[in-house]
């Protein structure tokens, strides 16, 4: 399979919700972009599913983020392009990876109204 990310991927360890054709499950997210992200899992996913994930972020707010599967590795997980993410999410997901580069900023996820 070609490299096609165009993003700096993350590595984390965050759990997750994700919502797909089987019912909602907790995941652990390994890594993340502005792109996509892997999901460690041994639940079953398909090539092309749409699904939803829920991340929750450190004021406590959920980010909902839509994928589809790019790939899947059984039993060890699945890859997710991040697909028709509306601005505001963009801007929060963005927001949370540099967070994830540094805690110590302040100026994170701040509550908008």
């Amino acid at each position: 399979m070609s490299e096609r990310r165009s993003g700096k991927r993350w590595e984390v360890s965050l759990d997750a919700v994700w919502d797909g054709r089987s019912g909602n499950c907790t995941v652990r997210i390994s890594d993340l972009s502005e792109g996509g992200c892997y999901i460690d899992t041994m639940a079953g996913a398909i090539q092309g599913e749409l699904l939803t994930l829920k991340l929750k972020l450190p004021n406590g707010e959920w980010l909902e983020l839509t994928g589809a599967v790019a790939h899947h590795t059984p039993p060890l997980g699945f890859g997710v392009q991040f697909v028709d993410l509306p601005e505001e999410r963009l801007v929060t997901l963005r927001a949370f990876i540099e967070y994830l580069q540094d805690p110590s900023r302040p100026r994170l996820l701040k509550q908008e109204s």
